[in-house]
């Protein structure tokens, strides 16, 4: 039975692509250089990806209520945008700042929609799958520096990077009238001479 691929799977896949030895844990003390190395350029992969803000990570219309007067979010929200577009509200550390009134003092709730950075066991399996092959890529340059090696990972990381933005667009059932621009220009264009 297929399992969706561990942290563990993911470093000792990038290991793999430079040529070394898989290991069998990630939480020695006393790992090799390679190894947190590879595990460190995991995460940092993850955070960048996950920041671009896919269906899986993004959660829509939270609200928020001011606490003292003070709106903080989670450390794990990576961006927001609030739902009411006259508000010109923006995320300063965890902690949500009013530009136009020049205050981090709320009186009443705030509705958002938030991206967020979920652990790697929360990550769909594409999502994993393309983080890993970023990550190794980026790991097997750091490290060895073949632009042999890093054009094979490229090929299979621009799959794994489409098949996520399928599945993303399926899961998600977007249409063209979820994007304002083309909902106009569609309704402009439609001739509605019946004569």
């Amino acid at each position: 039975m297929a399992t969706l691929t561990t942290e563990l799977e993911a470093v000792n896949s990038m290991l793999g692509h430079i040529g070394e030895a898989p290991v069998n844990s990630l939480s020695n003390a006393n790992l090799p250089v390679s190894v947190s190395t590879a595990k460190a350029v995991l995460n940092e992969i993850s955070k960048e990806v996950q920041t671009e803000g896919w269906h899986f990570n993004t959660e829509v219309n939270v609200k928020y209520s001011p606490a003292g007067g003070l709106i903080t979010l989670t450390t794990d929200i990576i961006q927001f945008d609030t739902v009411d577009t006259t508000l010109d509200i923006v995320q300063r550390g965890a902690t949500l700042f009013d530009r136009k009134n020049n205050t981090t003092t709320f009186t009443s709730d705030l509705t958002v929609n938030q991206t967020r950075l979920l652990p790697w066991d929360s990550l769909p399996e594409v999502a994993r799958r393309y983080i890993t092959l970023k990550a190794s890529r980026i790991f097997q340059g750091r490290i060895v520096g073949s632009k042999e090696l890093e054009a094979l990972i490229a090929r299979d990381e621009y799959v794994a990077r489409s098949n996520l933005q399928e599945a993303d667009g399926r899961t998600s059932d977007r249409t063209i009238f979820d994007n304002y621009d083309a909902a106009v220009r569609v309704g402009i264009n439609r001739n509605y001479d019946l004569s």
